[in-house]
């Protein structure tokens, strides 16, 4: 069969090995090279770094019209996409004679869009999943061939969650797929009635606002990991990597304890049990406690 694979971040790698391993040569295509990191250096997406160390074809198109015509040239039985990171249009989806199936991490309807484990670990979601469907011009709003539901635990964060997410839904892909190109399993209509969103996170977002209760930042700092911050006295910024529910009270960005790294909320008070210092160090609370001495953060 002849399968080309859409997918960028670190998160489609295991879909993507499995594909491998089952299917032999896949062909590959990625988002362009983009700078990253503090130096702005060029940076190849992880999916492209996978595929370069398997020896499989890789493609970069630029623009929409470059991904058309590279898929219609392509002419592939099978399209597979995983966090590939833009929608495709109807001549792309039309390239592939059994059309484009997605791996979306949510149990849709309910988050679609870009950030859906951020957006439930947000929300304070005691569950998600994987959802796969078959593509249509929407916004994941295309007909579900199979879900599987996942926990998400209280001591779960973006990372912890996405790696689960990730190996879960590649052994689910292939399954699917086998069902899908066999017949057994039909694509079934979305509630749209039903249907959630999770939008891009935006930076201003990682921000903690002290003004916010307790239970909600926790969820925050969980689904934002490791990019949850807040901002010392002087404006510096401090990465918050992990945090607990304390029983103490207090003004909003007051620090109640001498002790532990615990700020006040507008509903109860978060400890900060690990962070990133400004200088760029992990650290617990208490060692930062240490080194930064003021009674109150932003």
């Amino acid at each position: 069969m002849r399968i080309v694979f859409l997918g960028t971040p670190e998160f489609a790698i295991n879909s993507l090995k499995e594909l491998y391993e089952r299917f032999g040569s896949v062909f590959v295509i990625t988002q362009p090279d983009k700078p990253a990191g503090r130096g702005q250096r060029i940076t190849s997406p992880p999916v492209k770094s996978f595929a370069k160390d398997k020896n499989l074809p890789v493609f970069q198109p630029q623009t929409k019209l470059e991904l058309e015509n590279l898929l219609t040239e392509l002419k592939p039985d099978l399209g597979v996409v995983v966090a590939y990171g833009k929608i495709l249009s109807k001549r792309a989806l039309d390239s592939s004679s059994f059309g484009f199936l997605n791996l979306h991490a949510s149990l849709l309807p309910l988050y679609r869009g870009a950030s859906p484990i951020q957006r439930a670990i947000m929300a304070g979601e005691t569950k998600t999943g994987i959802s796969i469907m078959l593509m249509d011009e929407g916004l994941d709003t295309g007909g579900v061939l199979s879900r599987l539901e996942v926990p998400i635990y209280e001591e779960d964060n973006l990372e912890t969650l996405s790696k689960r997410l990730s190996e879960l839904g590649a052994k689910h892909l292939l399954e699917t797929i086998d069902g899908y190109i066999s017949g057994k399993l039909k694509p079934q209509p979305q509630d749209d009635s039903l249907a959630t969103y999770a939008p891009i996170i935006y930076k201003q977002e990682t921000r903690l606002c002290w003004r916010t209760g307790a239970k909600v930042l926790k969820d925050k700092v969980r689904g934002l990991f490791p990019d949850a911050h807040f901002l010392t006295p002087q404006g510096e910024r401090v990465k918050v990597l992990k945090a607990t529910l304390s029983e103490l009270e207090g003004e909003p960005g007051e620090i109640l304890s001498k002790e532990r790294l615990i700020i006040g909320c507008a509903e109860g008070a978060l400890e900060i049990t690990y962070l990133i210092s400004p200088k760029g160090k992990k650290m617990t609370g208490r060692e930062f406690l240490n080194g930064y001495r003021f009674s109150y953060v932003l």
